[in-house]
């Protein structure tokens, strides 16, 4: 039996991720090892990321409607105000600055009304970027992941290249398993960009949606210390 026969015997019949894992070359290997812990971490991610919305609003929901109802904010902020509600917290910004600017007399009633809406967009743009601090990754790994597997698939279809030379032999049982190797690479690659992407996006939305409710609660609450005002 020849060499290329023994060869064709010996080749699987179908695909085996583990043994084309096994199989690569050391440069390959640490390609893939690298794009399947990025991947695993994406999921990570995207579980953590939407079980944390769910929560947050199911909690904000319920706590704008006990804001709203309460007579007194002040008294309300005092004896429920809720630290780890995002909500809470932009309201306590503006009740803050209302506290400090209404302790003596209000000389400028525009100004204060500036200081509370200040205060109220920075507590949000603070709310905001907590939120979408871990998306960075996911726009990350979307970008990167696919380049980083093309790598492996040119380093890998490089030393299908050199095997050829080696064995002075360009027949498809020689070279085939090292470019199987290198594409697998690719293969992972888009496995770890694809949900990465499609999830940035998502979640992407879903910030948006979260900073414009913030948004209409501190619309709603400066248009309630403005009535305050003009009743001074």
């Amino acid at each position: 039996m020849t060499t290329l026969s023994m060869l064709a015997a010996a080749a699987p019949t179908r695909l085996d991720p583990i043994e084309l894992f096994l199989d690569a070359d050391i440069v390959v290997q640490l390609v893939m090892a690298g794009l399947l812990l990025a991947s695993i971490w994406v999921w990570m991610i995207i579980v953590s990321f939407s079980l944390r919305m769910a929560r947050t609003r199911k909690r904000m929901i319920a706590y704008e409607s006990e804001f709203w109802q309460a007579d007194n904010f002040d008294r309300f902020m005092s004896e429920r105000g809720n630290k780890d509600i995002p909500a809470a917290r932009v309201a306590q910004a503006a009740v803050s600055e209302w506290r400090k600017s209404t302790k003596g007399e209000v000389r400028d009633k525009e100004a204060l009304r500036g200081r509370i809406g200040i205060a109220m967009d920075s507590q949000i743009a603070l709310e905001a970027d907590d939120i979408a601090e871990r998306l960075n990754f996911l726009a990350t790994v979307g970008s990167v992941a696919p380049f980083v597997g093309l790598f492996g698939t040119v380093w890998g279809i490089m030393n299908s290249f050199f095997q050829i030379g080696a064995q002075e032999s360009s027949s498809l049982a020689v070279v085939a398993p090292g470019i199987s190797e290198a594409l697998f690479a690719t293969a992972i690659g888009l496995f770890a960009a694809i949900p990465a992407v499609i999830a940035y996006n998502r979640f992407s939305h879903r910030v948006d949606r979260y900073e414009a409710r913030l948004q209409r609660f501190a619309d709603k609450l400066s248009a309630t210390f403005s009535r305050q005002l003009e009743q001074r």
